[in-house]
């Protein structure tokens, strides 16, 4: 099953976050992870949630996405977090491909 890591990020330091983000960029790719969401607008439809920029990456699954959060790449990425941005983080599963959450390929 997939799993998601999304991060809703205050930026700090703008140098620092590109630094940040080329960093963990290059970590998430090596480790198997893609960028569903990078940014862009957000619209708060219910509730009192006012995130900043939300990011959104796809691994194959929560041990992959586990192993790159704890990875020596990933570690280059966090030397420079703190100055480049706050946020809050969170790995979440996703859910398996079966006839409803699956498109259908055509033959």
């Amino acid at each position: 099953m997939p799993a998601y890591v999304i991060s809703d990020v205050t930026i700090r330091d703008a140098e620092a976050f590109e630094s940040y983000r080329t960093r963990a960029a290059a970590s998430i790719a090596e480790h198997g992870g893609r960028y569903l969401v990078r940014g862009g607008e957000v619209e708060t439809l219910e509730g009192n949630w006012k995130p900043g920029p939300l990011i959104v990456v796809e691994f194959p699954d929560i041990e992959t996405a586990r192993r790159w959060y704890r990875s020596a790449e990933y570690a280059a990425a966090l030397e420079v977090r703190d100055a480049a941005l706050s946020r809050n983080l969170i790995l979440v599963e996703g859910l398996g491909c079966d006839a409803v959450n699956c498109p259908k390929t055509a033959a």
